[in-house]
Formats: structure tokens, sequence, C-alpha cells
């Protein structure tokens, strides 16, 4: 190689070493907001369900201000290197989908949506080329929500709260049978979704020793959920 190509070699080396480290910062400020909104959702497990409430309204201004993140890192990575740098935000992109996720449950009873948690994360369809929510990580998170919520059924029922094992169960085996459907290829995702068995098996036992102890009306005399 002669001189002026070293140069350009060393030029592009150097860009991609600052544009990592760049990267990184903001990850790591990423890092920090999902710790702390995992954080907060995490007393959920000791918290009455008319508390609740309040709890989200502490977590939804943090899941928010993770706007300012996905903002700065679609600036920093240029057109159509997506897929050269997401590996670096998948995991903070994870937790903020598992608690945006989480949060809709508590708050709704049903599932997030890639365009919701698109609109929570401020993720732009025009940055698509440079920030986008993959599929597969989106994914991540509601398995991610299950694990959670079959710890959930077991705490609830330590707080009184008889009723939530019935309504996780539903809502999980309904999300169990959309899993089923698809075609995963990836290897990660696929051993995650095979765990989701033994996540569904500990919600049901839950469910099954609440009935069997008469915790909770038989089917035909519980409270319809309000639409």
């Amino acid at each position: 190689m002669d001189q002026h190509d070293l140069d350009f070699i060393n030029s592009q080396l150097e860009g991609d070493i600052d544009l990592r480290e760049k990267i990184k910062e903001q990850v790591h400020e990423f890092d920090k907001k999902t710790r702390t909104v995992v954080g907060l959702l995490n007393k959920v497990h000791g918290t009455t369900s008319d508390k609740i409430p309040s709890l989200l309204d502490d977590v939804r201004p943090l899941l928010v201000d993770c706007r300012t993140i996905t903002a700065s890192l679609a600036q920093l990575v240029p057109q159509n290197q997506f897929w050269r740098w997401k590996d670096m935000w998948s995991n903070s992109i994870r937790a903020a989908v598992f608690g945006a996720a989480l949060v809709e449950y508590l708050g709704t009873g049903t599932l997030i949506t890639v365009v919701k948690v698109n609109e929570i994360l401020g993720i732009h369809d025009e940055w698509k080329d440079r920030l986008a929510l993959p599929a597969e990580d989106y994914l991540h998170g509601l398995i991610t929500l299950v694990n959670e919520l079959s710890r959930l059924a077991v705490n609830a029922v330590t707080l009184g709260n008889y009723e939530e094992p019935i309504r996780i169960s539903i809502f999980v085996k309904d999300l169990f049978a959309g899993f089923s459907m698809l075609n995963l290829k990836n290897d990660t995702l696929r051993r995650r979704y095979d765990s989701l068995k033994y996540d569904l098996k500990k919600i049901e036992e839950v469910v099954y020793d609440v009935s069997l102890r008469k915790l909770v009306a038989p089917p035909g005399q519980r409270p319809q959920p309000t639409p």
C-alpha cells in the first residue's frame, strides 16, 4: 500500500474509534436510565394494587426521558449504518421495551405495540437507517415481561391479590400463542422463547393453587374486565 492509502485507512480507523466512544457515552446514559426504570418497577412485587398507579406515574416520565438518548444516537450514527452499530445499544433498547411493556400491562392489562414503544422512546421512522426498534429486540423485551409476570403472579398472592394471577395467566397464554406462530430463526431468541414454557407452568401452578383453595370465584362468577 502506498502512503496515501495508509493515511486514508488510518483516518477511517480513527474516525470509527471516535464514533464508537461517543456512542458508548450515550449507551452508558441509556443504561443508567433503564436501570432506574427497572429498579422502580421492581417495587411492584411489594406494592398493593391500589398504589400501582402512583408507581407507574413515577416510571412513565423516566421512559419518556429516554427520548433524549435515542435522538442523540440517531444524530451520531451515519446514514445506512444502523446494523453496524446497533449491537452497542440492543440491551438498553430491550430493557426499555420491557419497562414500557410492564407499565402498559399494569396500567391497562394489554400488550404494548411496537408503534407505542417507538412513540414512548421517541424513535422516528425517518431514522430507520440509523436507529430503529428491530422486531427481535421488541420480542426480547416481551419475553422479559413474561419472566417478570411469572414472579408477580406469586408475589401478588402474598399481597392478597388473588385475581392477579388469573389475569396474568390469560395475558401470558395469549402472548405465548402469538409467539408460537412466529418463525423464530434467531438462536438466542428461540431459546428464550422455549423458556417461556416454564414461566407459563409456574403461573398455572399459582392459578391452580388459588383456585383449589377457593381464594377466587369460579370462572362464571368472576367480574368481567372493563373494556
